[in-house]
C-alpha cells in the first residue's frame, strides 16, 4: 500500500487536476493507493469567509457560495465525460445547497460556533474528493468518506484523532475490500456524536499520514507546488537549495518553525513506523523533491535549513519576587493553557529573575488580561513588574541534526547577525540541540535570514550591496572599474558587488536586483529626481546583508548622514573629506558608531588618492608604535604645479592645466589655499591620536588675499595679474638651488602648512609630477622615516582606492 496526498494547488482547476490524474495512474502500476486530496485552492478560505459574513448579518456570503459553487460546477464539466456529468454535478448541487442551508441558519443566528465553522469548512475536501474520485473512475477509483473512519475527540477547529480506534477503523475497511484506487477527502473527520470535525488548517497531510501509518504503508508522498523542503524560503532567499535528504525530526523542527511544505504533526505517525516520506512537485513530477527517513547521510554541514515564523509576540515576566520562590512557570504557564495561548518559545535567566515566552501576536491582549489577573497581587505589592509586550517580532531558527556536539555553530550564526545590524532579542535552544532559535524584529527577518544562508549554506560567493553616491569623474571611474572587475572577483575572492542604488544632484535609482553597469547612465537618467535624505531613507528601509554606502562626492550634507548608515550597521566607503575633517565630536562620533553597530567606516582615499596612507598609519598603531612626527607633501594638485611651473609659462596657466588633467578639487582654490592639505594632516593627526580642529592648524598661505574673492573665473584673472608675485617666489627658492614644495607637518601635537624651500638632501626633494609622499617618523622608525610615496591624485587612482576600501569593507 502507498498514500498519495496533493494538497489545494494541486487540485485547484481541472488542468491541474489531470497532472495529478497522470501521477496516479503512474503510482498504481507499483501498488495498491490511497489518495488524500484538499479542498481546490482557495475554497476554504472562501467557504470560512461565507460563514463569516453569515454571522455578521452580511448577505455577501450569499456571492461567496456562488462562487464556489460556480468553481465546483466549472470544474466537473471540464473533468467528467458528457454522459457521466449529470450524477456528479448533481451530488456537487446537493452539497452547495446543504452549504447555503447551514449559512443561512447562521445568517438568521447571528452566531458561527467552531461546529459549525468545521461543518462548513469540510464541505471543500468533500466536493474536491468526489469530483477527482469521478475523474479517475476509468482507474477503478472508489470514494470514500475519511469521517467515516477518522474519530476525532470534540476540539472544534483542531480536533486531536483518537488513533487506536482510528487505526482500526481504516484496517478494517481496506482489509474487507479488493479495489486498487481509493480517493479520500482530507482534513476532516467526525467525533464520536458522528459530528464533522477539522484537524487544523493543513491538516490533509495529517489526514495521510494517519492513513499511511495505520496500513503500514511502503511510502507516503506529499504532492505540493515545490520541488521538496528547501533550505531556506524560496520567496525570501532566492539562492534557496532544494534538500534530497532530510531527517524525520528536522523535518519536523523546520515545519515547526515556519517550513510551509508539510504540516508539523504530519511527521509523529509515518516516523513511529519508518515510513518514508517524499516531498514531490505536483508541477514538476520527474524532480527528485526531498525524502524524509529516520537515517540521513551527513552532507558536510551541521545545518539542514534555516525557518522562521512572522507575527510573534514577547511576553516577558520578570521581578525580584520570583527569584527563589517555586511555582511562578508553572503558573504562568498554566494560564496561558487556560485561553488556549500555545507558547512557541520559551528562555528563562538563570537567576530565576524573568521569564520570557513568544506566542501569536493575534493572542497578545488575550494574554496580557489572563497574566495580569493571574499575577495581580505580585504586580500590585511590587513583586513582579507589570507584564512587558513586545510585538512585531519574528522567529529565525537554523535546524540540523548535525549541531549537536559540534562547538561554533551559535557563534557563527549571531556573530554573522551581529555584523549585519541584526538585534537578537531572545535566544533559546533545544535540549536536542537540533535547532538554535533566535527573536529578531520583524523587520529583520529578510536580511537574517540571507545573512545566515550565506553563513551556512552559500559557498560559492558572498554578496555586497552597494548603493552609490555621486558618479562625476571619480565616481564614473569606479562604475567602470566596478564593471570591468565584477568576474574576476567573483572567481578569485568569491565576492559578487552588486551597485542596488545609485545617485547624482539630479537623479537616483534603485534596483534590487543590482544596477546594470553596462548601460548605468541611461539607467539613473531615468530614475527619479535626486532627495538626500529620500536615498539615506531608501538603503536603511531596504535593510540587505552586506550593505555598504559609498561617497563620491565633495559634499557637506552627504558626509551629514554617515551617522544615519552607521546606526544600521551599514558600512560607510567615503571619497569625501569633509566629515573625517569636520568637528573632532562627529568624526569620533563616527568612528564610535563604526564600531557599535560592526559596520566599517573607511576613508584611505581622503589622503593620498590611492596611496595606502591611512591604513599604514593604522596598521603602526594596531601593533602598538607611537606616531612622532609627519612630514608629507598631500597635495598632488600644488605638486604638479610646483613641479611644472619655472617662471616662463603663466603660473594661472599651469594651474588651470591642473584642473583640465582632473587633479584639482572643482574648484581650485580648495587646493592653492592649503584647505585641502590642511584637512588631510588633520585626519591623519586624528588618527594618530591627536585631538586636533581645523583652527588649531597653522596655514602660511602663498596666495594673495585678492585671489581667494569672487567667482572661479575671477580667480584666475586676478592669478594672471598677480604674475609678478609668483615668479618671485619661484625665483627665491631657485636661488637657493631648492625647490618650492607644499608641505604639512605635525610634530608634538602641533599641525602646520606652508610653502617651503627643499634642496637636494631632502626626502620631498625628489618629488615630481602630481605624487604624495608621506614620512612617518615613529618609535621604530625614529631617524629613517617611512615613507609613503606615489600618485597622490587622479580620478582613476582615487577611484581604485575607494574600490579597495570597499573590498576591505566586504570582508
Amino acid at each position: 500500500m502507498q498514500v498519495l496526498k496533493f494538497g489545494g494547488s494541486s487540485v485547484a482547476n481541472a488542468v491541474n487536476i489531470n497532472k495529478v490524474v497522470a501521477i496516479v495512474q503512474q503510482a498504481l502500476e507499483k501498488d495498491r493507493t490511497v489518495v488524500v486530496v484538499s479542498a481546490l485552492g482557495g475554497v476554504t478560505d472562501l467557504l470560512l469567509q461565507s460563514g463569516a459574513l453569515a454571522a455578521a448579518g452580511d448577505e455577501q456570503y450569499k456571492n461567496v457560495l456562488q462562487v464556489i459553487e460556480q468553481r465546483h460546477l466549472e470544474a466537473v464539466k471540464a473533468l467528467i465525460p458528457v454522459s457521466k456529468q449529470s450524477s456528479v454535478l448533481s451530488w456537487v448541487k446537493q452539497r452547495c445547497n446543504e452549504i447555503e442551508d447551514v449559512c443561512n441558519g447562521v445568517f438568521l443566528l447571528g452566531e458561527l460556533s467552531a461546529r459549525t465553522k468545521d461543518r462548513i469548512a469540510a464541505f471543500g475536501e468533500l466536493m474536491s474528493s468526489h469530483l477527482i474520485a469521478a475523474r479517475m473512475s476509468e482507474l477503478g477509483a472508489v470514494w470514500k468518506d475519511s469521517r467515516e473512519l477518522l474519530l476525532t475527540d470534540s476540539n472544534f477547529g483542531n480536533a486531536a484523532v483518537v488513533r487506536d480506534i482510528t487505526d482500526h477503523a481504516i484496517q478494517q475497511y481496506f482489509n474487507s475490500v479488493n479495489d486498487q484506487l481509493f480517493v479520500v477527502p482530507g482534513f476532516i473527520a467526525s467525533n464520536a456524536q458522528r459530528q464533522t470535525s477539522t484537524l487544523g488548517r493543513g491538516g490533509s497531510d495529517y489526514t495521510a499520514a494517519i492513513f499511511a501509518a495505520a496500513l503500514d504503508a511502503k511510502v507516503l508522498e506529499i504532492w505540493t507546488d515545490v520541488s521538496g523542503m528547501m533550505t531556506a524560503d524560496p520567496r525570501l532567499v532566492p539562492h534557496a537549495k532544494a534538500l534530497p535528504h532530510i531527517s524525520y525530526q528536522e523535518a519536523m523542527e523546520l515545519s515547526h518553525f515556519g517550513a510551509k511544505v508539510i504540516y508539523p504533526p504530519t511527521i509523529q505517525p509515518v516516523m513511529k513506523k519508518d515510513i518514508p516520506v517524499w516531498v514531490k512537485n505536483t508541477f514538476e513530477p520527474e524532480a527528485y523533491g526531498t525524502l524524509i527517513e529516520r537515517e540521513v547521510s551527513l552532507n558536510g554541514n551541521h545545518i539542514r535549513g534555516i525557518a522562521s515564523i512572522n507575527k510573534i509576540t514577547l511576553l516577558s515576566l520578570e521581578g525580584g519576587g520570583m527569584v527563589g520562590i517555586p511555582g511562578f512557570s508553572k503558573r504562568l504557564f498554566e494560564a496561558l493553557a487556560s485561553e488556549q495561548i500555545n507558547v512557541i518559545l520559551i528562555t528563562q535567566g538563570s537567576s530565576e529573575h524573568s521569564i520570557c515566552v513568544g506566542i501569536e501576536d493575534a493572542l497578545a491582549e488575550k494574554a496580557k488580561q489572563v497574566i495580569d489577573e493571574t499575577f495581580r497581587f505580585e504586580i500590585q505589592s511590587g513583586k513582579v513588574d507589570p507584564l512587558v509586550i513586545e510585538k512585531e517580532l519574528a522567529v529565525v531558527a537554523l535546524v540540523g541534526d548535525n549541531m549537536k556536539s559540534h562547538p561554533g555553530v551559535s557563534g557563527k550564526m549571531f556573530g554573522a547577525m551581529g555584523r549585519n545590524g541584526v538585534n537578537v532579542r531572545a535566544i533559546a535552544q533545544g535540549s536536542s540541540e537540533r535547532n538554535i532559535t533566535s527573536v529578531v524584529a520583524a523587520s529583520d527577518v529578510r536580511k537574517a535570514i540571507n545573512v545566515l544562508h550565506e553563513e551556512f549554506f552559500e559557498t560559492t560567493y558572498k554578496q555586497v550591496n552597494l548603493f552609490v553616491a555621486g558618479t562625476g569623474n571619480v565616481g564614473g571611474k569606479l562604475i567602470a572599474q566596478l564593471q570591468q572587475q565584477q568576474q574576476y572577483l567573483m572567481d578569485t575572492l568569491r565576492l559578487q558587488l552588486r551597485v542596488i542604488g545609485m545617485a547624482n544632484s539630479r537623479k537616483m535609482v534603485f534596483k534590487e536586483e543590482g544596477v546594470d553597469l553596462n548601460n548605468w547612465k541611461e539607467v539613473l537618467e531615468a530614475g527619479e529626481p535626486m532627495s538626500l535624505q529620500g536615498f539615506v531613507d531608501q538603503v536603511r528601509l531596504r535593510n540587505l546583508r552586506n550593505s555598504v554606502f559609498v561617497d563620491v562626492t565633495a559634499n557637506d550634507e552627504v558626509a551629514k548622514v554617515y551617522d544615519q548608515l552607521l546606526s544600521k550597521s551599514i558600512s560607510v566607503v567615503a571619497c569625501n573629506k569633509v566629515a573625517c575633517s569636520s568637528v573632532y565630536a562627529y568624526y569620533r562620533r563616527l568612528k564610535d558608531l563604526a564600531r557599535e553597530f560592526n559596520a566599517s567606516f573607511l576613508f584611505e582615499t581622503n589622503v593620498g588618492a590611492g596611496l595606502p596612507v591611512i591604513g599604514t598609519l593604522n596598521d603602526l598603531k594596531r601593533t602598538g608604535d607611537v606616531v612622532n612626527r609627519i612630514e608629507a607633501v598631500l597635495s598632488g594638485t600644488l605638486n604638479f604645479v610646483f613641479n611644472h611651473y619655472n617662471g616662463e609659462k603663466p603660473f594661472a596657466e599651469v594651474v588651470k592645466q591642473a584642473q583640465d588633467e582632473g587633479y584639482t578639487e572643482p574648484d581650485p582654490r580648495l587646493d592653492l589655499s592649503g584647505t585641502d592639505v590642511m584637512r588631510k594632516i588633520m585626519i591623519l593627526a586624528r588618527e594618530s591620536g591627536e585631538q586636533l580642529e581645523m583652527e588649531d592648524i597653522s596655514n602660511k598661505s602663498f596666495m594673495p588675499a585678492s585671489c581667494m574673492e569672487g567667482s572661479v573665473a575671477d580667480f584666475y584673472k586676478e592669478m594672471a595679474n598677480q604674475e609678478a608675485h609668483f615668479k618671485s617666489l619661484f625665483q627665491e627658492a631657485a636661488k637657493e638651488g631648492k625647490k618650492l614644495k607644499f608641505v604639512a607637518s605635525f610634530d608634538n601635537g602641533k599641525a602646520s602648512v606652508g610653502l617651503q624651500h627643499i634642496g637636494p638632501e631632502h626626502n620631498l626633494y625628489h618629488l615630481y609630477g602630481k605624487d604624495n609622499v608621506v614620512l612617518f617618523y615613529t618609535n621604530r622608525y625614529p631617524d629613517q622615516p617611512m615613507v609613503i610615496k606615489g600618485a597622490g591624485a587622479g580620478a582613476e587612482v582615487t577611484a581604485s582606492g575607494v574600490f579597495a576600501d570597499i573590498l576591505r569593507a566586504a570582508h
